[in-house]
């Protein structure tokens, strides 16, 4: 049973490295690089993997669809540029493989840091995710964002015990600028699928996303990192439903809604 790694990314040279370090033993790394302006082409060709460019951005789902499609192995195991496989979670999956009766689809929970801490509330913990499956049995759903892994013949989804590791925010500043830039494909999703939005809309969104993450999923309990995230998650929902609403008048909307 052989293992295709595969990986989509865009200026992701500070995170990257870390990333494919952590899948040197897959026999293949696929890195489906968006049109990077930083080093990123150049330093997973140095790690090994095989790149291609896909500068066209039709979203994340469509385009890990399109790394999925480049993939030659029995098995693929999807990874977001700032993930890594700690060693345990490495033997568990070579467990899993060398199963003949194996399930064809696999979770694992996620440890995400955001600006330094692991978090353990706000619903970031234990954040299952479903990343390993057998090629040919599942696809990305064609979402521009949070897009997910589907089956494509039903059954079963088997779980790991050892968490994938996530550098979610590095700092505030990576925590704004991801905030923006996801607020913005949430609007043009939604807009899309024909949802509009009032600003008061947009502002009950935005205070419910706040106490759901700090009081509900108790973030406070994650000290200034949760009440860091907790504000963040207001912030970015706020102006998820801000920009749909802009998106019907020109004069407030400074970005396309189709691309």
């Amino acid at each position: 049973m052989s293992l295709s790694v595969i990986i989509i990314a865009k200026n992701e040279e500070a995170a990257l490295g870390a990333c494919l370090d952590s899948v040197l033993w897959a026999e293949e790394c696929i890195v489906l690089d968006g049109g990077s302006r930083d080093g990123t082409v150049e330093l997973a060709r140095q790690r090994g993997a095989r790149v291609e460019i896909a500068a066209d951005w039709p979203g994340f789902g469509p385009q890990k669809n399109r790394a999925l499609d480049l993939a030659r192995g029995d098995w693929v195991l999807s990874l977001d540029a700032d993930e890594q496989v700690p060693p345990e979670l490495k033997a568990e999956i070579l467990a899993v493989m060398a199963n003949p009766g194996a399930l064809d689809l696999y979770r694992m929970p996620r440890s995400s840091r955001y600006c330094g801490r692991a978090l353990r509330h706000g619903g970031w913990w234990p954040d299952h995710v479903v990343r390993l499956f057998r090629r040919g049995k599942a696809r990305f759903s064609a979402d521009w964002v949070h897009e997910r892994l589907v089956g494509t013949e039903g059954g079963g989804i088997g779980t790991l015990n050892t968490p994938l590791e996530h550098d979610t925010y590095v700092d505030l500043e990576e925590a704004l600028d991801k905030a923006n830039h996801y607020s913005t494909l949430g609007a043009r999703q939604a807009y899309a699928k024909g949802q509009r939005a009032t600003l008061g809309k947009a502002l009950r969104h935005g205070c419910w996303a706040f106490f759901r993450t700090f009081i509900l999923r108790r973030s406070f309990l994650d000290g200034g990192q949760g009440f860091l995230l907790a504000v963040s998650n207001a912030h970015a929902t706020f102006y998820r439903y801000a920009k749909l609403w802009c998106l019907d008048r020109p004069e407030c909307r400074t970005f396309p809604a189709d691309q």
